[in-house]
C-alpha cells in the first residue's frame, strides 16, 4: 500500500462518516499521510482528526476513534492506533509490504510514471521528435521534447526535467508556458574545451555548454537540479566520484543493486517478494561485518569507500531501516506528482538521495546474498526483490532528471 492509496482509504472513511452523519464536516479534498517522526508509531501517521475536530465541534480523539473504527480491518492495514491529542497511526500488514514490492517490480520503468501506462495507446513519435545530439540527455537517456530556447543553463535543464516530470505525473503539456521556470543564475565558471563530452548543439545556452564540457552531462544536470528554486547553483571545479557527492551516492546505490542481481544470478537464484526475515545479528558467526563483504563491482559492501564507520546500532535500527526504505519506495509516485505540481524537480533529487541512503542502511541489516556456506533461501529471494525494487525507483527517478543509471560504477 502506497501513501496515496492509504490517503484515499482514510478519505473514504471520512466520507463514509459524513454520509452516515457520524461527522458533520466538509470532506477534505485530500488527506496527508506520512511516516511518523518517531519509531514505534507504525508505518504512517495522519493528523486528519485534529484538522476535522474544530469544524466537527468534537474533541480530536473522539473524531479519531470514529475514523479508527471505520479503518480497522481495511485491506492492507494491520492496525490503527490513536496517539497523543488525536493522531492516527497506521501499521501496514506484511501482505501490504509484499504487495508494494510486487507492484514496483511489475510496473518497472512505469512505476511512478503515468505516461508509461498510456504509451501503448499512443502512436509512436515521429523520428525527429527526439534529437540524438541533444546535449541535455545523458548516456542512455531519451531526450524530452525541447522547450523554447532558454536564457541560462539552469532554465534549460529545469525545463527539460519538468517536461519529463509533467509527463510522468500526467500533467498537460506546459512547454509553451515558460513563466514558471526558475530565475537565471549568475555566470558559470569556464569550461574545459578538451572534454570529449562537449556537445555541439548551438541552441543550448553557452553557460550550459561550458558546464557540460567541464563536468559531463550527469554531474552538470545534478548540480543544476539539486538546489531549490530560491537557492543558488554552486558548481564544482570538476566531478567528484566519492561518498561526499550525493549524485555519486545515488548512482552507486543503483550500481550496487545491479551487482547484487548479477551475483544472485551466478548463484542460481532471483528475487521473489516475500518476508525478508530477521536482520543480521551482530556477532553471529555466519554473518561477516560489512567491511568483509565483496566490493560493489562484484557484490560488495554497501558502505562507500572512504565513508565513516556506522553509528552504534540501536535495538530498533533494523525495523527503522526496513520501514524507511519501504516508505520511500511507496512515496515515489507522490513525490513525482508533487514535483510537477510545485514546479520543483529538486524534490525528485532529494527523494533519490534519501532512497539511496535508506537502501544502504537496509542492506547492512538485511544482506540479500548468502554468506559463506549458506544456501539461497526464500529470505534471500525476498531481500533481493526488495533491493531490485529500490534500484527500480532510483533508475526511474534518474531517468526523469535525464541522468544515467549505471550498471557498473
Amino acid at each position: 500500500m502506497t501513501p496515496a492509496e492509504l490517503s484515499r482509504t482514510v478519505l473514504r472513511s471520512v466520507r463514509g462518516a459524513v454520509e452516515e452523519q457520524e461527522l458533520s464536516v466538509a470532506v477534505p479534498a485530500r488527506i496527508v499521510v506520512q511516516p511518523p517522526p518517531r519509531p514505534g508509531c507504525g508505518d504512517y501517521a495522519s493528523n486528519v482528526a485534529l484538522q476535522l475536530a474544530k469544524p466537527a465541534g468534537r474533541p480530536a480523539r473522539e473524531v479519531a476513534e470514529i475514523l479508527r473504527k471505520r479503518l480497522a480491518g481495511s485491506p492492507g492495514i494491520a492496525r490503527v492506533e490513536i496517539a497523543g491529542p488525536g493522531f492516527l497511526n497506521f501499521t501496514l500488514g506484511d501482505d501490504a509490504q509484499v504487495a508494494l514490492v510486487r507492484q514496483v517490480l511489475a510496473q518497472g520503468a512505469g512505476y511512478g510514471d503515468r505516461s508509461a501506462a498510456e504509451a501503448a495507446a499512443v502512436a509512436p513519435a515521429p523520428a525527429d521528435a527526439v534529437s540524438p545530439a541533444d546535449p541535455l540527455a545523458g548516456p542512455g537517456v531519451v531526450a524530452a521534447p525541447r522547450p523554447p530556447a532558454a536564457r541560462s543553463a539552469r532554465e534549460a535543464v529545469v525545463a527539460e526535467a519538468l517536461a519529463r516530470i509533467d509527463a510522468a505525473a500526467g500533467v498537460p503539456d506546459r512547454r509553451q508556458d515558460r513563466a514558471d521556470t526558475r530565475p537565471a543564475p549568475g555566470p558559470l565558471p569556464p569550461n574545459d574545451p578538451a572534454d570529449p563530452l562537449a556537445p555541439s548543439d548551438a541552441l543550448a545556452p553557452a553557460d550550459l555548454l561550458d558546464l557540460l564540457r567541464r563536468l559531463g552531462s550527469d554531474e552538470a544536470r545534478w548540480v543544476l537540479l539539486r538546489p531549490a528554486a530560491h537557492d543558488p547553483v554552486r558548481a564544482p571545479e570538476r566531478p567528484v566520484q566519492r561518498e561526499s557527492n550525493p549524485r555519486f551516492r545515488v548512482q552507486y546505490a543503483h550500481a550496487r543493486v545491479r551487482a547484487l542481481l548479477r551475483n544472485a544470478g551466478e548463484l542460481g537464484f532471483s528475487g521473489e517478494p516475500g518476508d525478508v526475515g530477521p536482520p543480521v545479528t551482530e556477532g553471529f558467526p555466519q554473518v561477516p561485518d560489512e567491511a568483509s563483504r565483496r566490493s560493489a563491482s562484484g557484490g560488495g559492501a554497501s558502505r562507500l569507500p572512504g565513508a565513516p564507520a556506522r553509528l552504534p546500532r540501536t535495538q530498533d535500527a533494523p525495523a527503522r531501516a526496513l520501514q524507511g526504505l519501504l516508505a520511500l519506495l511507496a512515496a515515489y509516485p507522490s513525490v513525482v506528482e508533487a514535483a510537477a505540481r510545485l514546479r520543483a524537480p529538486d524534490r525528485v533529487v532529494r527523494h533519490l538521495e534519501a532512497t539511496a541512503e535508506a537502501f544502504f542502511r537496509w542492506h547492512d541489516e538485511f544482506p540479500p546474498l548468502p554468506v559463506g556456506e549458506q544456501k539461497p533461501s526464500a529470505v534471500h529471494r525476498a531481500r533481493l526483490a526488495l533491493a531490485e525494487a529500490g534500484g527500480t525507483v532510483l533508475a526511474n527517478g534518474l531517468r526523469l532528471l535525464g541522468i544515467s543509471a549505471p550498471e557498473h560504477l
